[in-house]
Protein backbone atom coordinates (compact mmCIF):
# COMPACT_ATOMS: atom_id res chain seq x y z
CA UNK A 1 0.00 0.00 0.00
CA UNK A 2 0.81 3.17 -0.32
CA UNK A 3 1.86 5.49 2.01
CA UNK A 4 -0.19 8.58 3.44
CA UNK A 5 1.67 11.43 3.64
CA UNK A 6 -0.04 13.77 6.89
CA UNK A 7 -1.93 16.96 6.28
CA UNK A 8 1.07 19.92 7.53
CA UNK A 9 -0.86 22.57 9.64
CA UNK A 10 -0.25 26.43 8.76
CA UNK A 11 0.43 28.54 11.58
CA UNK A 12 -1.33 31.95 11.56
CA UNK A 13 2.11 33.71 11.00
CA UNK A 14 2.72 31.81 7.96
CA UNK A 15 -1.14 32.84 6.76
CA UNK A 16 0.24 36.71 7.77
CA UNK A 17 2.64 36.78 5.93
CA UNK A 18 1.43 35.17 2.96
CA UNK A 19 -1.09 37.87 2.98
CA UNK A 20 1.41 40.69 3.46
CA UNK A 21 3.53 39.20 0.79
CA UNK A 22 0.46 39.57 -1.84
CA UNK A 23 -0.22 43.02 -0.59
CA UNK A 24 3.12 44.13 -1.83
CA UNK A 25 5.18 43.68 1.22
CA UNK A 26 8.62 43.30 1.17
CA UNK A 27 11.08 41.06 2.61
CA UNK A 28 13.91 42.21 4.74
CA UNK A 29 17.11 41.18 5.77
CA UNK A 30 16.94 41.15 9.96
CA UNK A 31 13.32 40.61 11.52
CA UNK A 32 10.94 39.51 10.40
CA UNK A 33 7.47 40.91 10.20
CA UNK A 34 6.50 38.63 12.79
CA UNK A 35 9.73 37.80 14.94
CA UNK A 36 9.31 37.05 18.26
CA UNK A 37 11.31 40.10 19.17
CA UNK A 38 8.49 42.05 17.82
CA UNK A 39 6.72 41.06 21.25
CA UNK A 40 9.20 41.16 23.27
CA UNK A 41 7.98 43.32 26.54
CA UNK A 42 11.40 45.90 25.97
CA UNK A 43 10.43 46.40 22.30
CA UNK A 44 9.31 49.66 21.66
CA UNK A 45 10.56 50.25 18.18
CA UNK A 46 10.53 48.72 14.54
CA UNK A 47 12.79 50.32 12.20
CA UNK A 48 13.67 50.08 8.34
CA UNK A 49 16.81 50.94 7.29
CA UNK A 50 19.66 51.42 4.50
CA UNK A 51 22.84 50.19 5.74
CA UNK A 52 25.30 53.13 3.57
CA UNK A 53 29.01 51.72 5.01
CA UNK A 54 31.11 48.97 6.18
CA UNK A 55 30.48 50.34 10.13
CA UNK A 56 27.41 50.16 10.61
CA UNK A 57 26.73 48.11 13.66
CA UNK A 58 24.31 45.54 11.77
CA UNK A 59 24.09 44.55 8.40
CA UNK A 60 26.28 45.12 5.08
CA UNK A 61 26.68 48.01 3.06
CA UNK A 62 23.44 47.94 0.47
CA UNK A 63 21.32 45.68 2.87
CA UNK A 64 18.11 47.06 3.59
CA UNK A 65 17.37 45.65 7.10
CA UNK A 66 14.32 45.62 9.51
CA UNK A 67 14.94 45.50 13.27
CA UNK A 68 12.55 45.38 16.63
CA UNK A 69 14.61 47.41 19.13
CA UNK A 70 14.64 48.72 23.03
CA UNK A 71 14.97 52.09 23.38
CA UNK A 72 18.68 51.55 24.16
CA UNK A 73 19.18 49.89 20.49
CA UNK A 74 16.64 52.76 19.21
CA UNK A 75 19.15 55.32 20.19
CA UNK A 76 22.37 53.41 18.68
CA UNK A 77 20.36 53.32 15.00
CA UNK A 78 19.84 56.81 15.94
CA UNK A 79 23.62 57.37 16.80
CA UNK A 80 24.16 55.46 13.30
CA UNK A 81 22.29 57.29 11.09
CA UNK A 82 23.58 60.59 12.76
CA UNK A 83 26.94 59.49 11.96
CA UNK A 84 25.85 58.41 8.19
CA UNK A 85 25.96 54.91 8.43
CA UNK A 86 22.35 53.75 7.82
CA UNK A 87 19.66 55.70 6.75
CA UNK A 88 16.10 55.24 8.91
CA UNK A 89 13.22 54.80 6.05
CA UNK A 90 10.59 53.88 8.33
CA UNK A 91 9.82 54.07 12.27
CA UNK A 92 7.20 52.50 14.26
CA UNK A 93 6.39 52.51 17.43
CA UNK A 94 6.35 49.21 19.24
CA UNK A 95 3.45 48.33 22.20
CA UNK A 96 2.39 44.40 22.90
CA UNK A 97 3.40 44.05 19.04
CA UNK A 98 1.11 46.14 17.18
CA UNK A 99 3.32 48.66 15.58
CA UNK A 100 2.40 52.48 15.45
CA UNK A 101 3.69 54.18 12.15
CA UNK A 102 5.65 57.57 12.31
CA UNK A 103 4.54 58.13 8.80
CA UNK A 104 0.93 57.28 7.26
CA UNK A 105 2.66 55.53 3.78
CA UNK A 106 5.31 53.68 5.31
CA UNK A 107 8.01 51.49 3.45
CA UNK A 108 6.74 47.96 4.13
Amino acid sequence: MKEVEPLRTVTMRELMEDARLRAGAQNFKGHDFMDLARFDEKTRHMIIFDVLTHNSRVGFKGDRMRLFLSETGYQNALEDQKCGNIKILTHAGVHHGDLYYDNPDPVR
